[in-house]
């Protein structure tokens, strides 16, 4: 799509925000008193944590929503008074899917045409135009609910394009897209602000954040920064350490070092470990094998995750109360836990996954990454037992699902990619039923609901509706149902998509330390940081293993004299690139 320009607005800024607090019921502000300006021609970041105040105040922007105190002016008119003049000049995407999943690409299309009052006239040009820009030609006839989550977001993407916005406003359009497809929108959106639209890009990917112009940094309602992400990044310069050579396993060592005094902040990358230090301080040593230290420790380029987490007080430690309550499986003549050989699925003409083989022993984190639609969630529900496979067996603590499916399943826990809990129950009730399900006994029904209650403090909520909880609580609910029965085995389906980084870290340790009783994990994600978590990673494209192997292998098969130091998301981009090369030659 080629935009048409932009009017000018001389050196007025698009959005100004002056003291805008908004209140909902009795609670602490959702935005408290929040001052800012928002400039045209560049992107704008809005960061924070799950309840920050970011959908909040994109939905002040759009004018369906006023300060209690304050004011919002956009794009020179006062959202009290002329709502109707700012939403008929801005594009908005909402953070939940708004458009039809019972409708074809093209007949949203057109339903948002009718809805922005787009001419009859205009519509076969720009949509001709949006089409090609969103690379979505090919499947105007496709229902938008079965479109993959890059698809959708490039679809939502199209129909706020429709009437071309002097203001785009897109909350959260990275949640649960993958890594070439958050590219694609980048470089869309890129395109944009080149003739002049202002675009506020909600986000909890820190990454994403590093990419934009300017970013606001939002925590619980409050304005914590302003300015170029490379201000924030700046203020850990020297305090973040990659340490290697490390002797023992990596998680217990990390568990470790989290909580030692002066370190901020702890993440596995590969084979090493990277630390953010307090100010002045330098990083501890790993546990010594006798009285010899086998690691040792550089300064890294800081992050602006690096920094968001220190400004928030650090990480969650290294502390899992719920591994620490987690019976210990041990492994049994090193038989693998999972297999799959040769795992195919058809559905009719279509290969949706073939020719999968791999195995994952005890104690293990297992990834399975690759693009929207590659096939990864079909490899995951066949070796979940929710899908027969066409052929090709899989095994689960030894047993066979085409034969003991219902034998398998009752040594897993199950975490589903959308979220999985009855949204009209109560926090309590899901907890009762999902014990039901997994056939505890009384007594033990009722030590293990009091037991994840307490762990991950429950108690102020039990008789709230799952389907009101935050992101982050939500999740923690599906993790506290997956392991009341305390499996030998964890499936999870991009767990963390679209929580912030503290409830990811936080998420990791318990994983981690559940490892490291012998639990196994296979595990689907997006982001590219928590791969580095597996111990090994198959990368599915186009239904096919295209690579097998480690964090750091697949990062050494992809280095280069341009790229010397690949990161897992040009290891990802670089695989599935040369996949499709070698496919066309």
């Amino acid at each position: 799509m080629t935009p048409g320009p932009v009017p000018d607005l001389g050196p007025d800024p698009f959005v100004r925000l002056s003291a805008v607090t908004k209140r909902f019921g009795a609670e602490a502000p959702a935005l408290d008193a929040i001052d800012g300006t928002i400039a045209g021609g560049r992107i704008t970041g809005l960061v924070g944590p799950d309840g920050a105040g970011k959908t909040t105040l994109i939905r002040l922007m759009t004018g369906l929503m006023l300060p209690d105190e304050g004011t919002v002016d956009v794009l020179g008119y006062d959202t009290r008074r002329n709502p109707a003049a700012i939403q008929a000049a801005i594009g908005y995407m909402p953070q939940r899917f708004g458009l039809y999943e019972d409708l074809s690409v093209q007949e949203n299309l057109d339903l948002y045409a009718d809805l922005r009052g787009l001419p009859k006239a205009e519509r076969a040009r720009t949509f001709g135009e949006l089409l090609d820009f969103t690379d979505l030609h090919r499947f105007t006839t496709r229902l938008a609910g079965k479109l993959s989550g890059g698809m959708k977001q490039k679809l939502g993407l199209a129909c706020a394009l429709l009437r071309k916005p002097r203001l785009l406003l897109l909350d959260e359009p990275g949640v649960g897209v993958d890594p070439i497809s958050r590219r694609d929108l980048w470089k869309m959106v890129e395109n944009l602000t080149a003739e002049g639209i202002g675009v506020v890009w909600s986000t909890a990917y820190l990454e994403e954040a590093e990419a934009c112009d300017h970013v606001f940094l939002l925590n619980q309602g409050r304005l914590l920064f302003s300015g170029p992400p490379h201000e924030m990044t700046d203020r850990v310069e020297d305090r973040v350490y990659r340490l290697s050579g490390i002797d023992g396993r990596r998680r217990e060592q990390l568990a470790r070092l989290l909580d030692e005094e002066g370190v901020v902040d702890g993440v596995i990358q590969g084979e090493a470990i990277r630390l953010v230090m307090k100010p002045g301080l330098s990083p501890p040593s790993p546990a010594k094998d006798g009285d010899k230290a086998t690691s040792h420790a550089v300064v890294a380029a800081p992050r602006f995750e690096d920094a968001f987490v220190d400004m928030l007080g650090g990480g969650p430690g290294g502390r899992s109360k719920l591994a620490e309550t987690q019976k210990t499986f041990t492994a049994e003549g090193g038989k693998p836990v999972i297999e799959a050989r040769g795992l195919t699925k058809r559905f009719g003409d279509f290969t949706a996954a073939d020719n999968i083989t791999f195995d994952i022993p005890r104690g293990q984190i297992f990834g399975l990454l690759g693009p929207n639609g590659a096939g990864k969630s079909t490899t995951f529900k066949m070796l979940c037992g929710l899908l027969k496979p066409t052929a090709g067996e899989g095994r689960v603590a030894g047993f066979d699902l085409r034969r003991d499916a219902a034998e398998a399943r009752n040594r897993l826990g199950y975490m589903a990619q959308k979220f999985s809990l009855y949204g009209d129950l109560s926090v309590i009730q899901n907890l009762n039923f999902f014990a039901g399900v997994y056939g505890l006994s009384r007594l033990a029904k009722r030590e293990r609901i009091e037991l994840m209650t307490q762990i991950f403090e429950f108690r102020s909520i039990h008789d709230m509706s799952a389907k009101d909880l935050p992101l982050g609580l939500k999740q923690r609910l599906a993790l506290a149902c997956a392991v009341l029965h305390e499996p030998e085995v964890l499936f999870l389906d991009e767990p963390t998509s679209g929580v912030d980084p503290i409830t990811r870290r936080e998420f990791w340790t318990h994983i981690n330390g559940l490892v490291e009783k012998g639990v196994t994990v296979l595990v689907t994600t997006h982001f590219m940081d928590e791969a580095e978590y597996c111990d090994r990673i198959s990368l599915i494209y186009r239904g096919r293993s295209i690579a097998l192997g480690s964090p750091d292998e697949m990062k050494a098969r992809v280095a280069s004299k341009d790229i010397p130091d690949p990161t897992m998301e040009d290891a990802f981009i670089a695989l599935v690139e040369n996949s499709e090369a070698n496919e066309a030659a």
